[in-house]
């Protein structure tokens, strides 16, 4: 099935550069340059990847963002801010997107952000195909009360589902798979979003915050994913409660 990609930029020439080269990709483009037709088409509508522009007529990306993660969680978001508003960046990511780009960009560079979330968004629509479990990655991981089901998808905390973006799951599952191994924001922006590019960490930094607000006792003081200062996070298996 062909993916469905909906871009929501008011300048035409930067609309039209992103969308003759997403459809290198084999991608159904939809534009749409007013913020609240946008919005309202998206909650309407499926689409696999939204691609907003911060600054838009009527209604800005960041309450588009906000807007749509409320209604839907694991819809995947990408944000395009201005090169020095690095307030767009982190609210964005504070408020759901799970990644972000920055003008001027390379379109080699965003062909590649986008096929790696449509790579996690088709993982998601295959939950309900079958999968081998293996001795080196079975399907469910359960730590505690913590219960991490790739199979499904899903996250369950003390039997209470958690509802985590696609990208959330990914970094959670990924840290839980190795507890206790503290990881660079470098090398989670490698292994979970497919990418290491200096400059990006604030994409890690607010996903870890996200998570934190959904599975800690106390995001403030976290028990679970923890900051190792100077380097960067790592599971803490101890901190998961029985």
């Amino acid at each position: 099935m062909t993916e469905k990609i909906m871009i929501v930029e008011d300048d035409p020439d930067i609309a039209d550069l992103i969308r003759v080269n997403l459809l290198e990709l084999g991608v159904e483009i939809s534009h749409y340059a007013d913020g609240q037709q946008a919005l309202d088409t998206a909650l309407e509508q499926d689409f696999d990847l939204l691609i907003l522009d911060v600054m838009l007529p009527s209604l800005n990306g960041l309450d588009i963002c906000r807007l749509v993660r409320q209604e839907k969680a694991t819809q995947a978001i990408l944000m395009l801010t201005a090169k020095n508003s690095e307030t767009d960046r982190v609210l964005g990511l504070e408020l759901g997107a799970d990644d972000y780009m920055t003008k001027p960009f390379s379109v080699r560079e965003l062909q590649a952000r986008v096929r790696s979330q449509l790579r996690k968004v088709k993982a998601v629509q295959q939950i309900s195909a079958q999968k081998q479990e293996t001795e080196d990655e079975p399907s469910r991981l359960i730590i505690g009360n913590l219960c991490i089901d790739h199979k499904t998808h899903s996250v369950a905390l003390a039997g209470e589902n958690i509802e985590l973006t696609a990208t959330e799951f990914d970094l959670l599952a990924y840290l839980a798979k190795y507890p206790q191994q503290v990881f660079t924001r470098n090398q989670l922006l490698e292994s979970v979003w497919g990418y290491q590019h200096s400059g990006y960490e604030h994409t890690v930094n607010s996903h870890i915050n996200r998570l934190r607000a959904k599975i800690e006792r106390d995001a403030a003081s976290p028990a679970i994913i923890q900051t190792v200062w100077g380097v960067g996070y790592k599971f803490n298996s101890d901190g998961v409660e029985s």
